[in-house]
């Protein structure tokens, strides 16, 4: 394991490849859905070009991925929601594979077939879904069974403030905490679940506020700070991998983009995404390390061309690698 310094370097470096991820999608994901000429009868088609289909990126949400993942190991689960680049970046899902996945392509971490809300990586031990709140049990699951067999395996669901509303939330939590399960219940509060605000759908203001209910502790990060999730995420894993049951921890993060490419986002004040920004948590991390003499300019550039390098490979690899055989379309499903 890394000591402290090491991981908050790698979290920086990790939150720069994520938000370069994210941004270079962006402009990916528009190519082919466009019409040249905004014309009657024309819109905007979303099974058209490189990457068909929805999209939610997570750009302004990295402290959530980058804290908890800093603690976990390769053998430790993670189960995402259907915002997943972040997590899956974060645990070591190779860029490459899921990159080409979005894609479509055979190379992908699915061989084409998931797309971007289906990304399976058993060799790292990451998966997400589309359904909301279906991180919660699979993340049970891989707890018991790391319980079962004696290991010190940690589990982590990860999920939005919308899908605390979710049965599947309640019974998690509470099977949990009965059979001290070694899980860390990690929710994401983005103030809006697709276009819901979430005191219209929360009866609590705090998500966390309803650990004690299920006799476990209850932790709130409201900052969207790297360090102050990072701090919270290694007692909640240390707690979980010694025996101690789970923890849920809430974090008040920022989702700077739509809540899937395409949104009008129509629901939000004109004004709210460049106030989130100005409080971009990636130049703040920057500023801590150099503070801390644990970053200068020369070894932050460095860093940032790595990582930055890291990613438009990937990108590059998708576009060259093939597409499935259409002799494949009926193989690895169930008939």
């Amino acid at each position: 394991m890394r000591d402290r310094n090491e991981s908050l370097l790698w979290m920086y470096e990790k939150m720069v490849e994520i938000r370069h991820y994210e941004e270079t999608m962006v402009n990916v994901y528009l190519e082919g859905k466009l019409p040249p000429k905004i014309q009657k009868g024309l819109a905007f088609d979303i099974g058209s070009g490189p990457v068909p289909g929805e999209m939610h990126l997570s750009a302004g949400q990295e402290p959530v991925a980058v804290g908890v993942c800093a603690h976990l190991k390769k053998e430790d689960t993670v189960v995402g929601t259907h915002r997943p680049h972040h997590f899956a970046i974060a645990k070591g899902v190779p860029l490459d594979k899921m990159t080409a996945e979005m894609f479509g392509k055979a190379a992908g971490l699915g061989k084409g077939k998931g797309g971007h809300m289906h990304l399976f990586d058993p060799e790292h031990r990451f998966s997400c879904s589309g359904i909301i709140g279906a991180s919660l049990p699979p993340a049970c699951g891989a707890a018991l069974a790391a319980k079962k067999l004696g290991r010190d395996w940690v589990a982590v669901a990860f999920f939005g403030e919308g899908a605390a509303n979710q049965g599947s939330f309640h019974e998690s939590l509470n099977l949990a905490a009965l059979w001290k399960l070694p899980v860390v219940f990690v929710c994401e509060d983005n103030y809006w679940a697709i276009s819901v605000p979430k005191p219209s759908a929360a009866s609590i203001a705090r998500i966390s506020d309803r650990a004690p209910a299920y006799g476990m502790p209850g932790v709130h990060v409201p900052n969207n700070d790297a360090v102050e999730v990072f701090e919270a995420a290694g007692a909640a894993v240390e707690r979980a991998r010694g025996g101690g049951g789970p923890t849920l921890i809430e974090v008040r993060t920022d989702r700077y983009l739509g809540h899937f490419q395409g949104d009008a986002e129509v629901y939000r004040p004109k004004d709210e995404v460049a106030k989130l920004r100005a409080n971009d948590p990636i130049p703040r991390l920057a500023a801590q390390l150099k503070s801390q003499k644990l970053l200068d300019d020369a070894q932050r550039a460095a860093l940032e061309a790595r990582a930055r390098a890291r990613v438009d490979e990937a990108y590059a690899f998708a576009r060259r690698a093939d597409y499935p055989a259409p002799a494949d379309a009926l193989a690895d499903v169930f008939v």
